[in-house]
């Protein structure tokens, strides 16, 4: 350091010192600034017990109000947060001072009990009426933290306001079928969320209201307002693992069919086309999104869960499209809830008072009744009858049976003559006996001959084996009809017959907690009772039907134990579905039997054979078919016989 640099820092202290010395206050000038002091200690401290005097009369309430009042205000008018606080999370507020505060509102009616919080403004609870859970307890959708819901709004600064850490104040309306919800800046803004519950309904009516702050937004979100939905599906029915493959994520576009997610592994799915609704579907209820105006940008999730009370965590990210009203500076967005049963006509009738097909909402095919092509077996005729048999008080397992005979006695003509061709072919059986003896052998000379014999045999006698398959196959959609409908029929829904206390799942009479490689995979870990009934009695069918259709004709080793292998497997396939199902497959099978043996006290096998002959006489004319498969076989021969000349040549020549 230089000489000169030393003496200009001693200049700058001497300087520092001097002025310091010549501006010391005097000790009058102290004692006044004493006296300022004591002055304002003395006016905080007053303010201080009128502020706690306040609190006591007031409440917290009230001062948490006023802290909300204030954030909402310094969000839409100064585009930023208050000091050392943040949109959405108030800095002073825990999470335990927030429980505190929460207040519940009830809004319900003959369907439905709602319980809504001030905390978001949100639905905290939703009660079906007149529902049970499996063991007994009210059935809810959800309650508590098991959904949320959020709107997420920007101000023009692009500072965002999530409304579920907001407390809002409560409103009730003067007929007492709403509420209202508001988180206020002040009388002139302020953000309602609107729930409306007409009487007598599943459907509940939701309205987003804000006033007042259109300037204080940004600009997209006076176009669309975003919100959050998620929910957790718990665990209703005694099934899981079947009530598990029918709860499903759902949603439709707008003017088009109603998709879904996998029911079976995570999925997410970005929409990008309108979204008309969105379910978060169980087997028997549903929690219903409708828009008022489409959905735009939806994104949602399904994650299947393996805890023991919920089976499925559903989630929905939407952004809602907003109408603005410029003579009041209010922004809206409406849309629906529906809560509750996975009831067709329930369902259904919500499309009644809507004339433009393109609008209509279809929420009725939230019920699986199966694919297209069957489906409307299920929707024009098995649902109207079963509805109908309802109206007389039956019970359920006298309904079932009279609907299965219903159906028997409507496909009576076709099992007459599935029978009726299995009957030609059974008296035929010494004729084709003859045949196999007069060509026997597997070569495929002989094969072909004994063929071509047996189908002339059943040309010139007007006996066909594919006239018996026909009726068969005509008779297979009603049968996967049903299979589909019983699945889906809440009314089966605990309703109880003999040993089953609920048709509308398993009736198990043995029941086990360990783990039993394959048998616990395929069972479950139970044996349900109709179940077994209906697989013995198919077993017993199956070899009847099978000695009485033989045509004597020799089978490939193990195709005639087949048909029974088959009949045992529907045991460990069916046997964790609802009792219902397999109750009118039991009944089906009953029916079949019984008719088959009255079938055959009627029809006299002499008559019938003694007809087959007389046919032989006749110029028979080959049907299409029967034409196509003779000169199939002619064919057949023929390349053979020049093939063995062939192979007779090469040996010559050798």
């Amino acid at each position: 350091m230089d000489k000169n640099t030393i003496i200009g820092f001693l200049l700058i202290g001497a300087i520092v010192i001097a002025f310091t010395f010549l501006n010391r206050p005097s000790q009058e000038q102290i004692a006044e600034q004493q006296r300022l002091r004591d002055s304002i200690q003395q006016v905080e401290s007053q303010k201080a017990v009128s502020e706690a005097e306040r609190l006591a009369t007031d409440g917290p309430r009230q001062t948490s109000e006023i802290k909300q009042q204030n954030r909402a205000a310094d969000f839409f008018a100064t585009g930023t947060p208050a000091a050392n606080d943040s949109i959405g999370a108030p800095a002073d507020s825990t999470t335990e001072t927030k429980a505190a505060e929460e207040e519940f509102v009830t809004l319900e009616n003959e369907k439905l009990k709602l319980v809504l919080s001030t905390l978001g403004g949100s639905i905290h609870a939703v009660q079906l009426k007149g529902e049970k859970k499996f063991n007994g307890d009210s059935l809810y959708l959800f309650e508590g933290d098991e959904a949320r819901f959020n709107l997420e709004l920007f101000n023009r600064n692009s500072v965002r306001l999530s409304t579920e850490d907001q407390l809002f104040t409560p409103i009730l309306t003067a007929d007492g079928k709403s509420v209202i919800m508001r988180l206020e800046s002040s009388p002139e803004q302020h953000i309602d969320l609107i729930y409306t519950l007409p009487a007598n309904e599943f459907m509940l009516g939701f309205d987003i209201r804000i006033a007042g702050m259109k300037n204080g937004l940004h600009p997209e979100s006076l176009t669309n307002f975003r919100i959050n939905w998620e929910q957790k599906i718990r665990q209703q029915e005694q099934g899981r693992q079947f009530e598990n493959r029918f709860a499903r994520l759902n949603y439709r576009y707008l003017g088009q069919d109603v998709l879904k997610l996998s029911d079976s592994k995570n999925e997410r799915k970005e929409l990008t086309e309108p979204v008309k609704w969105v379910a978060f579907k169980d087997q028997f209820f549903s929690t219903i999104i409708i828009a008022e105006k489409p959905f735009s940008n939806t994104i949602l999730t399904s994650q299947p869960l393996s805890t023991t009370e919920y089976i499925k965590d559903y989630k929905a990210e939407t952004w809602v499209p907003v109408t603005a009203d410029p003579q009041k500076d209010e922004l809206t967005a409406s849309f629906n809830y529906y809560f509750g049963p996975n009831h067709f006509y329930t369902l259904k009738n919500y499309d009644k008072a809507i004339k433009e097909n393109n609008q209509k909402l279809y929420l009725e095919e939230l019920v699986d009744l199966g694919y297209k092509w069957l489906s409307w077996i299920n929707k024009y005729f098995t649902i109207p009858v079963f509805n109908y048999f309802l109206k007389f008080d039956w019970g359920m397992g006298i309904i079932i049976l009279i609907m299965t005979l219903l159906i028997k006695l409507i496909i009576l003509p076709l099992t007459y003559k599935s029978f009726k061709s299995s009957a030609k072919m059974r008296v035929l059986r010494p004729q084709i006996k003859e045949i196999e003896a007069k060509y026997p052998g597997q070569d495929k000379e002989m094969m072909l001959k004994r063929q071509q014999a047996t189908m002339e045999l059943y040309n010139k006698a007007g006996a066909s084996p594919m006239s018996g398959c026909f009726p068969m196959l005509l008779q297979m959609p009603i049968l996967l009809a049903f299979f589909f409908f019983f699945p889906s029929a809440i009314e089966l829904r605990q309703q109880s017959f003999l040993w089953a206390h609920d048709l509308s799942t398993f009736d198990s009479i043995i029941r086990w907690e360990a783990n039993i490689p394959f048998i616990s995979k395929f069972l479950g870990n139970h044996i349900s009772l109709f179940c077994l009934l209906m697989t013995v009695v198919n077993v017993f069918y199956t070899k009847y039907n099978m000695a009485a259709t033989d045509t004597g004709q020799t089978q490939m080793p193990g195709m005639k134990s087949m048909p029974i292998l088959m009949s045992v497997m529907m045991f460990f396939f069916l046997n964790s579905y609802p009792a219902g199902l397999n109750y009118y497959y039991f009944l089906s099978t009953l029916f079949t039997i019984g008719f088959t043996f009255l079938f055959k006290q009627f029809l006299n096998e002499d008559k019938l054979l003694a007809q087959l002959e007389a046919n032989k006489k006749k110029p028979k004319k080959q049907s299409g078919f029967m034409a196509r498969l003779a000169e199939a076989q002619k064919m057949q021969e023929k390349q053979a016989r020049e093939r063995a000349k062939e192979a007779a040549k090469k040996n010559y020549r050798k």
